[in-house]
């Protein structure tokens, strides 16, 4: 499986929103709802991978500060049925993603 594949649909599908799934945990969504929006915007303009936050190079997790807050962001890959975990990461079409948004606290 190549990395930069799944990079490039990571990329695509935080900075749509579309073609997967979001959630967010109980906590974010608790959150006012012009914090949400600023940490989804967040999620979407995220660029700041490194070593440390994406050791395979894949952009499937990421952190920030915002509102006094941390967050965490990650992303999971699920066959299409939405029961195990994909075959295959680089092929959409056996492949639903999954970006979780949390606050740090409750991973």
């Amino acid at each position: 499986m190549s990395a930069a594949k799944i990079r490039e649909l990571n990329d695509a599908f935080c900075t749509a929103m579309t073609g997967g799934r979001v959630l967010m945990t109980a906590g974010v969504d608790a959150l006012p709802s012009d914090v949400k929006s600023m940490v989804i915007q967040r999620v979407a303009t995220f660029s700041d991978f490194n070593a440390d936050n994406d050791p395979h190079a894949e952009h499937d997790f990421g952190s920030f500060e915002l509102a006094g807050r941390k967050f965490f962001f990650k992303l999971d890959y699920y066959d299409s049925a939405m029961e195990f975990g994909s075959e295959d990461p680089t092929d959409p079409a056996k492949t639903t993603r999954v970006l979780t948004i949390m606050l740090a606290e409750e991973y």
